[in-house]
């Protein structure tokens, strides 16, 4: 009779433990952790597993789960189906875990109708015979001995302070048990462009206030699709050193793939519908504006041009170059220019109060009272007979802003109680009202135009390349090669505001290149400031590179890349050097075609087009289409 007793409690205490570790156990949502190691997996190596906890890491660190929860599902695409055992994408839909609490990690489904089976409201469903891959951040104390004894073996890097990435395979049996496995090699590199992808892309995500009811709080994102080139580590690599990664919002956007595609290749991001070719004559409101038509580029009169009816962004001097131009490249980018021109609204910098337009620059300065007046000048083509960095300088930071009211620009003067941890540490900006707030300037001071240059190579020194913001964070020098100056030039009044936001810490020597620089201003230094240096340099960069001292990184604002003529054996040298690099160009589109050009000399874009928040506030439009430009726009990165 004890013995009986003793069983049932045995069984009682068994069920009530189960379901404790299925609510509390260490792995999120399906319940508890599963003894897979990584060490296990057939064929693994363990450069192969370090560069999985590099991945993990780095992805951690961008906290997709601040804003992502289980029902923003993800479509996922690595490289071609051809490249995958069976000729199919293995967990091409995935979702975040743990954003509403508990640990947090992500599931990999093998198709988006196993997603959505699996998604609760609060909490991953179990569905019968159903297999997903689980990664899942785990504090080292709660792992199971075996992961722990690889982790100190291989002193792999940990995911914030103490948390390591525990990767398995789960599937619910029919009697409701989940059952584990290691993954395998293939779902392993899987994992991995998917890490080094999402951790790129996910902060572009715009959030759609209109896409949900007023009553809820769930955050809708705009439909979304991007593709990112992931450099596989040496160890992973098959044949190609990049694959292209596609991921969308929502899963299953359509795309075109390329018979003729490597896996490198990246997938035709938009496809336009197919429609009859109907051409509507509507006229451009320019108010008298000169504009260049884009096939033969006659200039006409703003209110004697049309534009293309469906995506009003380029202009043309008649219909017959419009139906030409439809037929010879326009159709196949008809779509994405109607996408760029519906981003105008969003894209529109609304804080400021002074005017915001300068397609006619003369009249805008006129407006402000600061026309042909210091480094303003240069915003406008009346001193163009004057060769650039040689404006004449009356002296003073006052004339240097056109006379500005003396709260209505930055003064020479360092930044007060800014440390962190009682260290003085660079200052971390956000966007232009931040530093307005800063600097306490009101938002009708138009300082922002001339600042957004040197604050554009600020931002992708601190925020965009790890690299050089550590470098500044332990107080050495950063060498940035800023290739092609023209205004900046004469504008380096304004760059010594970087030295006051590095707040103390580290210097930055800047080397400025370009057949702009005038000959008796080549080879000069000058110390802007005492943590900021410029050297100029006269010539092409491939001609110039090998004379000077070897660069952390380099960047080329408005750099028009378009034309690569113009840039070929520059290119080649970055490629050759693998230096981060990264570009500005005034618009989207200008950046898709950049993209385009680094793609075709062997460059790999690393850092996506994203919208600068340090870019000109005020706009412009292209003289051959409508599409709103911004100076230093858009930045994309490659090399990094």
């Amino acid at each position: 009779m004890r013995f009986g007793k003793r069983v049932i409690m045995d069984l009682h205490l068994k069920n009530l433990f189960g379901r404790f570790q299925e609510q509390f156990g260490s792995g999120p949502g399906l319940g508890p952790g599963s003894s897979t190691c990584l060490m296990k997996v057939e064929g693994v190596s363990p450069n192969f597993i370090k560069s999985i906890y590099k991945g993990s890491a780095a992805l951690y660190r961008t906290e997709p789960w601040k804003r992502l929860r289980p029902w923003h599902l993800f479509g996922i695409r690595v490289g071609k189906d051809s490249d995958w055992s069976g000729k199919k994408q293995p967990f091409p839909c995935v979702q975040f875990i743990g954003g509403d609490g508990g640990d947090v990690g992500f599931y990999m489904f093998r198709s988006e109708s196993d997603a959505k089976k699996m998604t609760g409201p609060r909490e991953t469903i179990r569905v019968p015979n159903v297999e997903l891959l689980r990664v899942s951040y785990e504090p080292e104390r709660l792992m199971f001995p075996s992961n722990k004894r690889m982790i100190k073996s291989l002193s792999l890097e940990a995911s914030g302070t103490d948390r390591f990435p525990v990767i398995d395979v789960a599937r619910c049996m029919s009697s409701g048990e989940l059952r584990f496995r290691n993954p395998t090699l293939e779902e392993l590199r899987f994992v991995y462009a998917f890490m080094r992808a999402i951790s790129l892309v996910h902060p572009l995500l715009q959030e759609d206030k209109d896409g949900a009811p007023k009553w809820s709080r769930m955050m809708y994102f705009e439909t979304f699709i991007e593709t990112v080139d992931v450099q596989w580590p040496p160890e992973m690599a098959k044949g190609h050193d990049l694959v292209a990664v596609t991921v969308s919002h929502p899963p299953g956007q359509a795309y075109e793939e390329k018979a003729s595609s490597t896996a490198s290749s990246t997938p035709t991001k938009y496809a336009e519908p197919p429609r009859e070719e109907v051409f509507v004559d509507v006229r451009v409101n320019s108010n008298g504006v000169l504009r260049q038509c884009t096939l033969c580029e006659k200039e006409v009169h703003g209110d004697q041009s049309q534009c293309c009816a469906q995506c009003r962004a380029v202009v043309y001097c008649s219909s017959l170059c419009q139906k030409q131009h439809w037929k010879e490249t326009h159709k196949s980018m008809c779509g994405l220019y109607k996408a760029m021109m519906e981003r105008e609204e969003e894209l529109a910098m609304k804080i400021f109060l002074f005017p915001c337009s300068a397609d006619q620059p003369c009249k805008w300065l006129e407006s402000l009272g600061i026309h042909q007046k210091g480094m303003w000048r240069r915003k406008c083509g009346c001193y163009a007979h004057c060769p650039l960095g040689l404006l004449p300088v009356k002296g003073g930071l006052w004339d240097s802003w056109g006379g500005l009211d003396d709260e209505e620009y930055p003064r020479d003067s360092p930044f007060h109680n800014h440390v962190r941890d009682g260290i003085p540490s660079p200052i971390l900006l956000s966007g232009w009202s931040e530093y307005y707030n800063l600097r306490s300037l009101p938002l009708s001071s138009p300082v922002a135009d001339i600042l957004s240059h040197p604050f554009t190579v600020y931002y992708i020194l601190t925020a965009l390349n790890i690299s050089s913001k550590n470098l500044l964070l332990k107080g050495k020098e950063v060498i940035l090669h800023y290739l092609g100056p023209e205004g900046e030039l004469d504008w380096m009044p304004a760059f010594a505001e970087i030295g006051h936001l590095l707040n103390g810490s580290g210097n930055i020597h800047i080397v400025m290149v370009g057949p702009e620089v005038p000959t008796n201003l080549s080879g000069t230094t000058s110390g802007i400031s005492s943590r900021v240096r410029v050297n100029l340099v006269r010539g092409n960069y491939q001609d110039e590179a090998t004379y000077l001292p070897s660069p952390h990184i380099i960047v080329a604002l408005n750099c028009g890349l378009e034309s690569y003529s113009a840039w070929g054996g520059a290119l080649e040298l970055i490629k050759s050097r693998g230096v981060p690099a990264f570009f500005t160009e005034q618009s989207e589109i200008l950046c898709a075609n950049a993209k385009q050009v680094l793609r075709g000399a062997g460059l790999h874009i690393t850092h996506p087009v994203t919208p600068n928040p340090f870019r000109s506030p005020v706009k412009t439009h292209c003289l051959s289409n409508n599409l709103p430009s911004y100076s230093n726009g858009f930045v994309l990165g490659v090399n990094t």
